[in-house]
């Protein structure tokens, strides 16, 4: 007879993305937290930290009359908080944490987890202090809550995401014995330093030894507190296969349950709205363009971007910007393009002088009443300064995308077919030039470009597809080894050969063959360029059928294993 599955009567989530968008995890946890919320209604408490005092954070509403008791409870308890919701699909409760008081006992703190398990916290330098303060905080969060209003009868989840969130996870599972304790590791610490560092991950995955490879990389204390909390825990998950193999060889610990992440569609606008806003996206990307470049590239232009951190290796930018360098010189190509490159580095605000050109044409299109025709280019006159950054750069001498862009000499000249755009900012809404977010702007393209090294799930991909955006990504990301696992359902065997027209295509990636990487993305950019519209839209519509495919009303069954795995260890100590 099957057991019936154990559902938590609360469940709590910490990560250092709470309210506060970052990174990949603000993504995993704003899109499926609605899906949670319907299921069990304010019973999913995020906590996070509360960085943002003293500044504006539209991420996060206020509502002082939340468990205002427990509020004043908890400030004589030494917890300073802030209590409201998540301006996200579900508007869930969340609890931000003031944890800068704890630093005066950091000593002490590290001292009691050495002690019960071992976590070297002694080579800690740079965001280590500030991480952990902020886990410890957000463990005494949920010691405090479960105290007030809850009890050993209730069922209860802490789930912890990333090593940022370790120490908390275990303090709760010392103090709180009847709470069961999930932690997910996105990427291991270790695993995305070896890639960074440009050592073979891979082919040498097997014979790795973690401990050792974090004394080698000065990584000890995150790769401690991480392998630490995986081992204690009551479930250990990660968010692939991909990175589910590393964790077996990196921290010596195999993990309980895979979960994937999903995406929601309520971030994709529909019909007619999604008409007029991929429109608008394409004037606006096209006017600063042609602003910047001094250009006349018209809603004709194939526009190609790549987005995410700026992990030059790890995400692939290094073959990307190659793959441009060698599509510059092709005949082939069929289309004017413009590749934008989107990834956050060291800016300094808007270019001011891209700001007053983007102005001027603003006060041109006002004259004329109406903003500029997305089929008719809008000409900036003569290229800007340096014509392919969107804003100022701290040192842009020591930037990895212009060094390579001067080394590859695409200097963005008005005649050539193929024209380059950094766009070296968060598309926040608020960035000076664009003024729209990130999906805003991905709406608007025609092919996008995730080639990576490593990348243990790759939520751009995901995002790409749910906006009808065909992709190019890697075997190496779990997302691409999951597209290829479901096209593979519908052949009947491994899928190896995909292609644009398929809405994803998957390029193999090992340690060794960047050359071949390269050169495949130069041809998946041709083959779009010469496409047909019939095959175009084909390709649009495969996309947006296997986005379909990972919403998290198919992927959250995989948390509901996770928590019935770890309530199921929880329950066993209830009964000791």
């Amino acid at each position: 007879m099957t057991e019936k599955t154990l559902i938590p009567d609360y469940i709590f989530e910490s990560s250092w993305e709470v309210c506060n968008k970052v990174g990949g995890i603000y993504t995993v946890l704003s899109t499926r937290a609605k899906t949670l919320q319907d299921a069990m209604p304010d019973h999913l408490i995020f906590i996070g930290p509360d960085v943002w005092q003293g500044k504006q954070n539209l991420l996060f509403e206020q509502d002082d009359k939340l468990f205002a008791p427990w509020r004043k409870q908890a400030a004589k308890e030494g917890l300073s908080l802030r209590i409201g919701r998540w301006a996200i699909p579900g508007h869930p409760i969340v609890v931000l944490v003031d944890f800068t008081p704890f630093y005066a006992h950091k000593n002490d703190i590290y001292g009691a987890l050495w002690t019960e398990y071992q976590v070297d916290s002694l080579h800690a330098y740079g965001d280590y202090d500030e991480a952990s303060m902020f886990s410890y905080a957000a463990g005494r969060v949920v010691e405090s809550f479960y105290n007030k209003y809850l009890g050993d009868s209730q069922k209860v989840v802490y789930q912890a995401h990333e090593w940022m969130t370790g120490l908390g996870a275990l303090y709760v599972h010392k103090h709180l014995p009847a709470v069961a304790t999930i932690f997910t590791t996105h990427a291991t610490s270790i695993g995305r330093s070896i890639a960074g560092n440009g050592k073979p991950l891979y082919d040498y995955l097997f014979a790795y030894n973690g401990n050792q490879m974090a004394e080698e990389l000065n990584m000890q204390s995150k790769h401690s507190i991480e392998r630490q909390t995986a081992h204690n825990v009551d479930c250990f998950t990660t968010v692939s296969d991909v990175t589910a193999r590393e964790c077996v060889e990196l921290l010596d610990k195999p993990c309980d349950v895979v979960l994937p992440n999903g995406f929601e569609l309520d971030f994709v606008p529909k019909g007619a709205t999604f008409v007029n806003r991929r429109r608008k996206s394409r004037r606006r990307i096209l006017t600063v363009a042609n602003a910047l470049m001094g250009t006349n590239l018209t809603d004709d232009t194939m526009i190609v971007a790549i987005g995410g951190r700026y992990e030059w290796k790890n995400k692939g930018i290094d073959v990307y910007l190659d793959a441009l360098r060698r599509t510059l010189r092709d005949e082939r190509l069929q289309r004017h393009v413009l590749a934008v490159i989107a990834v956050p580095g060291w800016q300094d605000g808007p270019r001011e002088d891209l700001q007053e050109r983007l102005a001027d044409l603003q006060g041109q299109s006002s004259s004329r009443s109406q903003l500029p025709s997305i089929t008719g280019g809008v000409g900036g006159g003569s290229p800007l300064p340096a014509p392919y950054v969107t804003h100022r750069l701290h040192e842009p001498g020591c930037d990895p995308v212009t060094n390579t862009l001067h080394y590859y000499e695409i200097s963005n000249r008005p005649e050539s077919r193929l024209h380059v755009m950094f766009v070296p900012c968060y598309l926040d809404g608020a960035d000076g030039i664009f003024n729209m977010h990130y999906y805003d702007m991905l709406i608007g393209v025609d092919l996008t470009v995730f080639p990576s090294y490593y990348e243990p799930w790759g939520y751009t991909p995901l995002e790409s597809i749910a906006f009808k955006v065909p992709c190019v990504t890697t075997s190496l990301s779990g997302f691409g080894a999951w597209a290829n696992e479901e096209k593979s359902k519908r052949v009947g065997c491994l899928f190896q050969n995909s292609t644009l027209i398929d809405g994803v295509e998957v390029i193999n990636r090992t340690d060794y063959n960047y050359d071949e990487v390269v050169e495949s993305i130069r041809e998946a950019i041709i083959q779009y360029s010469s496409m047909s519209d019939a095959e175009v839209n084909t390709a649009r519509k495969a996309a947006s059928a296997l986005a379909q495919k990972a919403l998290w009303k198919h992927f959250i069954k995989y948390y509901y294993q996770a928590y019935d795995f770890a309530l199921r260890k929880a329950e066993s100590r209830k009964e000791k």
